[in-house]
């Protein structure tokens, strides 16, 4: 299984090259408008054995809304 795609998510394989490198797929990239150039953001966590990318004005939005809601209580 390499690709399933639906409308708004997918799940896509990539390989990792030899300097740790990945490709970030056309699919990711359409779905979250990212071009040449963008800063992404780079998540992880070894306990649920995962990482995110997120765009990083994405990333500043939430983290902005986190502490934002926590200044109204």
């Amino acid at each position: 299984m390499d690709k399933i795609i639906e409308e708004e998510r997918f799940i896509v394989s990539v390989k990792v090259g030899a300097k740790g490198q990945i490709t970030v797929p056309i699919e990711a990239r359409k779905m979250f408008d990212i071009k040449e150039g963008d800063t992404l953001m780079v998540m992880g966590d070894k306990k649920r054995g995962g990482i995110a990318l997120l765009k990083d004005n994405e990333f500043y939005k939430l983290m902005g809304d986190m502490f934002n809601d926590g200044d109204k209580h």
